[in-house]
């Protein structure tokens, strides 16, 4: 996903699935969930990764290989961003500790409500819609959900062609149960 555009966002969120054999809590609630890490730029395009463990090392790996040095990145004021300084542009937090959560410089505003709004669609899909997913298979929720923000009319895309996109991307594939299982 190298950015065209000049700002990026990322984030981090737990997946709303838990591993099958994880403990619950009252209320029905998984206590174990998963870190997804997303970069999103504005107006653009959305990756996902699902991480181990979503920390300093991890973070700046994933930024370092899938965004340009020449974008401008917005964060909150995680500690796992701090030394990102080096893999882009610039860097511009917000602190959502003290109420903050978009500030305006004199050439953009500064916000992770785009990283947030991607994370809201993954929840409301994950928990609306599918209700639990497995570890070994979160990649690929992870994959559609990329996929539909990707191909939204936002950006261009009609119907007609995001079922062409979606149909060429299964050529010369053959997945059985058996292989995902």
């Amino acid at each position: 996903m190298r950015p065209t555009r000049p700002t990026s966002e990322s984030g981090r969120k737990s997946a709303p699935c838990a591993p099958p054999a994880s403990p619950f809590i009252k209320g029905g609630k998984a206590a174990q969930k998963l870190a997804v890490i997303s970069l999103v730029e504005r107006g653009g395009s959305v990756r996902s990764f699902h991480v181990e463990n979503a920390d300093k090392a991890t973070v700046n790996n994933i930024v370092r290989d899938n965004i340009a040095r020449e974008a401008c990145v917005h964060t909150d004021e995680s500690r796992i961003y701090n030394d990102m300084r080096g893999n882009v542009a610039s860097h511009d937090t917000v602190k959502h500790s003290v109420g903050e959560y978009v500030r305006y410089a004199p050439d953009r505003a500064i916000h992770t409500n785009t990283v947030e709004g991607v994370f809201s669609i993954l929840k409301r899909g994950m928990v609306g819609v599918y209700h639990h997913c497995a570890e070994k298979h979160l990649h690929r929720y992870l994959a559609e959900f990329d996929f539909r923000y990707n191909n939204r009319i936002a950006v261009g895309v009609n119907d007609t062609m995001r079922a062409d996109a979606a149909i060429k991307g299964i050529v010369g594939k053959r997945l059985t149960y058996r292989a995902v299982v």
